[in-house]
C-alpha cells in the first residue's frame, strides 16, 4: 500500500479492497462514498464531546481554589522573606521587590472559610506595606 498524500492511501490492485492480518481490509472507493454523511456526522459529535471537555475543565472546584489561594499567600511569604534577607545584608532588593509586585498582582482565589480570607488579607497588606516602603525609599535617595 502506498501513500500519495492527503488524499490517503493508494491501492495498486484496483478495485480489491487491501487485506491486513487479522482479518482487517479496507472497503474499495466505491463502497466508501455511502459511508461520508455518517462520517462527517460522528466528527461533529467528537468536535462537541471535545468542547465539552474543555469546558468541564474549565470549570474550578472549592479545593482547587483553596490551593490555589494558600499556594498564592505563601508566595507571597516567601517573596516577603527574600525581601527581608537581601535588606539585612545590605542591598536594595530590587529583584525581591520585583518579584514582590508581581505576586501580590496575581489573581486571589476567594475561598468561603472567613478566616483563611483574613490571613490572606493580612499577608496582601503586609507585601503592600514593604512596597509602599520601597517606594518612599527610593524617591527620598
Amino acid at each position: 500500500m502506498k501513500v500519495t498524500g492527503p488524499s490517503g492511501p493508494s491501492s495498486p490492485q484496483g478495485s480489491r479492497p487491501a487485506r491486513a492480518s487479522g482479518g482487517f481490509s479496507l472497503p474499495s472507493t466505491a463502497s466508501s462514498t455511502g459511508a461520508g454523511p455518517t462520517a462527517a456526522a460522528s466528527g461533529v459529535s467528537n468536535v462537541s464531546d471535545v468542547s465539552a471537555l474543555m469546558a468541564l475543565q474549565g470549570v474550578e472546584d472549592v479545593t482547587e481554589r483553596r490551593r490555589r489561594a494558600i499556594r498564592r499567600g505563601g508566595g507571597l511569604l516567601d517573596r516577603l522573606e527574600e525581601l527581608k534577607l537581601a535588606l539585612l545584608q545590605g542591598e536594595a532588593g530590587e529583584g525581591a521587590l520585583d518579584r514582590l509586585s508581581r505576586t501580590l498582582r496575581e489573581e486571589r482565589p476567594v475561598d468561603a472559610d472567613a478566616g483563611l480570607n483574613g490571613l490572606l488579607d493580612q499577608i496582601d497588606l503586609r507585601a503592600a506595606v514593604e512596597l509602599a516602603k520601597a517606594e518612599l525609599r527610593r524617591s527620598a535617595a
